[in-house]
């Protein structure tokens, strides 16, 4: 079997930094709206066991770094002792296996819905004064979020935000994980400033691609200061308009970003393909939008969005990716690894299950291979 799996790219070990990987599948950050008042549940400990394998990447879902950054409810935080309290015996039960775990570090910005405590009657922040539009579903046309109007962050608040970044930095690793991910992408606030059809500011922050990649790059460096650059990652999105985050110049933003994270020397960068809304019909015709990026980046180079077994391996193959995030797939194939070993069937998504709250339907109910059917 070791031979057979030589001859899959997807299954070939990699080199991350310090971290030896036994194969190039990323379970990428997703968010599950199961994680009551803003804690990890004991359901996490299966949901992301379930998961792991020994040399394997994980990526937790988005993670709110403080208090009043919390948009969504039954989104998990890191801002708090209780909270690293948490999130240890998840982390713990992703070791025992031999897996490799980040916390994904989450800001919303204005795509936040704040009815409910701590946060009603405080508006949302962002790079602007302009609301997002609210969150509909594209197979039914249903409004599922209406965002509040957000207000527009003053220099020195972006500073006290770039902390909390740092703080909950700091409280990941307490809680044991191995690193985290900066989230800059899918319209949240760090792409809120990244993005010129959302930065209509006139400040430092805003107007040049430089002044709108500027708070990003605070980030970043305030939190590899922090924690040490080896164990910081960024996920980004150039293309998406998620979120009426889009960009008039989206090549020209993912490679500045890619050209320019080079000078923190930070692990990795995790950007999502021009096509990530892509479902179970994707082709390979997109899969050329991120080589410049990877070419210019001098760390590992994680692609995402849409993959499937052929398309993650030729990405693989052709040096277009180092590893490749799952999430969708992951998500409904917990042995995704083993399917792509042996080129099995895979379970499909149940959509309307993804946000629903329950602590096993949807989340760690997928069937593996050897369950009976």
């Amino acid at each position: 079997m070791d031979a057979q799996r030589e001859q899959i790219p997807l299954l070939t070990p990699y080199k991350m930094g310090n971290f030896q990987l036994s194969h190039r599948i990323v379970l990428a950050p997703m968010t599950r709206f199961r994680s009551y008042n803003s804690f990890p549940q004991s359901h996490a400990i299966l949901y992301y066991s379930q998961r792991t394998t020994n040399g394997g990447f994980l990526i937790a879902e988005a993670t709110v770094i403080s208090r009043a950054a919390q948009g969504f409810k039954d989104t998990p935080g890191i801002w708090s002792k209780e909270h690293i309290d948490a999130w240890k015996p998840v982390v713990e039960a992703v070791h025992a296996k031999g897996g490799v775990f980040f916390c994904q570090l989450w800001h919303p910005g204005r795509a936040s819905v704040q009815s409910f405590e701590s946060n009603i009657d405080h508006p949302p922040v962002s790079s602007t004064d302009r609301p997002c539009s609210p969150f509909i579903d594209t197979d039914t046309g249903q409004v599922l979020l209406e965002y509040s109007p957000p207000r527009r962050l003053t220099p020195e608040e972006i500073i006290l935000i770039v902390n909390d970044f740092r703080v909950a930095a700091r409280n990941a690793m307490e809680a044991g994980f191995d690193g985290v991910e900066i989230h800059g992408a899918n319209g949240y606030l760090i792409d809120q400033f990244l993005k010129d059809q959302v930065n209509d500011r006139s400040d430092e922050y805003g107007g040049s691609l430089e002044n709108r990649c500027k708070f990003a790059f605070k980030v970043v460096e305030t939190v590899a200061n922090e924690i040490g650059a080896d164990r910081v990652g960024i996920r980004l999105s150039p293309f998406s308009n998620h979120m009426d985050a889009g960009d008039s110049d989206p090549e020209a933003l993912g490679l500045y970003m890619a050209k320019s994270l080079n000078k923190y020397g930070i692990l990795y960068c995790h950007m999502i393909e021009s096509r990530a809304e892509a479902t179970e019909d994707e082709t390979d015709q997109w899969s050329d939008s991120l080589v410049p990026m990877k070419q210019a980046f001098n760390g590992t180079f994680i692609a995402a969005g849409g993959y499937m077994r052929e398309n993650g391996n030729d990405a693989i193959a052709q040096e277009r990716a180092d590893l490749i995030g799952y999430g969708r797939l992951f998500l409904a194939n917990p042995d995704l690894l083993k399917r792509f070993e042996l080129d099995a069937p895979v379970n499909k998504y149940r959509r309307d299950t993804f946000y629903i709250g329950d602590p096993v339907v949807g989340y760690t109910d997928y069937p593996f291979l050897n369950d009976d059917q």
